[in-house]
């Protein structure tokens, strides 16, 4: 992981952040657009709650430099990333709610529905995803509509039915919420829940950048790779990462009786998978050379954070 040092890709990492943010506070604004009737102001006021002022940005920070790799303008890869960062935002509202996962924090501050209600919870998470689908279909992320109509496409199926949501019905179903007693397949339910959006954030990239069959597969690879990561550190965290740090409680998982990755593979088996995918991760980019030092850079963080 040659190119790339710790203080650069933080510095990256945090331009992108501010970028992103500075974007949202423009897309959430309370300018009314074309074909809107009104933004009501308990509605954006929840909303920006939600998706302003917290959180690394690492998945729009994937897409942005994904699409570097192909030299896409900063600026459509940041609106792009910033349609994902909206279903990540609403994916964390709605996983809050006490039908859910029951959280009263969220990155050091009270959940959207204790700072405000169940419904209104629901109702922003509901703004932000169809925001996301505003935001990715204009005009100024692609020139050509059909790569529009590909990113578009790809992100429903990495958060709906296939992806995030159904990953989210199996994991409670692995709970036990329905009755019965399910089979529980850790690995497709991390693919779905929470790999498939991380995944987006780099195939988003190949798909601006317009690239071959071998570059959209080697992007493919290395986020499916890190997708796994990131859920086993974040396995790992809740077991051994320090509640402050987390900015939420730690030992959920246990207290719900959850199967992880570290309930199946013990603390030990679980770090080294991570190092399995981190060196499946730099290998699936080698293609791009020293192009790919940044997100190889990103795997690293994934595995090595602490919140």
């Amino acid at each position: 992981m040659t190119g790339t040092s710790p203080s650069d890709f933080a510095k990256r990492l945090d331009k992108t952040a501010d970028d992103t943010e500075a974007l949202l506070g423009r897309l959430l604004a309370d300018d009314i657009l074309p074909d809107e009737i009104a933004r009501p102001k308990r509605l954006m006021d929840a909303m920006r709650y939600s998706s302003l002022n917290g959180g690394k940005r690492l998945r729009p920070f994937l897409v942005v430099e994904s699409a570097a790799v192909f030299g896409v303008p900063r600026e459509a890869a940041l609106l792009a990333g910033a349609a994902l960062e909206c279903i990540h935002c609403y994916s964390l509202i709605h996983d809050d709610l006490p039908a859910m996962d029951n959280s009263d924090l969220r990155r050091g501050r009270p959940t959207l529905h204790k700072k405000t209600d169940d419904a209104t919870a629901i109702l922003a998470g509901d703004g932000l995803l169809t925001l996301a689908f505003d935001i990715i279909t204009r005009d100024e992320i692609h020139r050509d509509a059909n790569v529009r109509l590909l990113l578009t496409r790809a992100l429903a199926r990495c958060a709906g039915i296939g992806g995030m949501v159904g990953g989210q019905i199996l994991d409670l179903a692995g709970e036990g919420r329905f009755g019965g007693n399910e089979p529980i397949d850790v690995a497709r339910i991390q693919q779905m829940k929470t790999g498939a959006l991380l995944r987006y954030g780099c195939i988003a990239g190949a798909l601006l950048g317009q690239a071959t069959q071998k570059e959209y597969q080697a992007l493919d690879d290395y986020g499916r790779a890190l997708g796994e990561a990131f859920q086993i550190a974040d396995d790992l965290l809740d077991v051994e990462g320090d509640a402050a740090a987390l900015g939420k409680p730690s030992g959920q998982d246990a207290a719900m009786g959850k199967t992880t990755f570290v309930t199946q593979l013990g603390i030990e088996g679980a770090k080294q998978r991570v190092r399995d995918l981190l060196a499946r991760a730099d290998s699936a980019v080698s293609i791009f050379g020293d192009r790919a030092a940044v997100l190889q850079a990103a795997a690293r963080f994934v595995a090595e954070r602490k919140n």
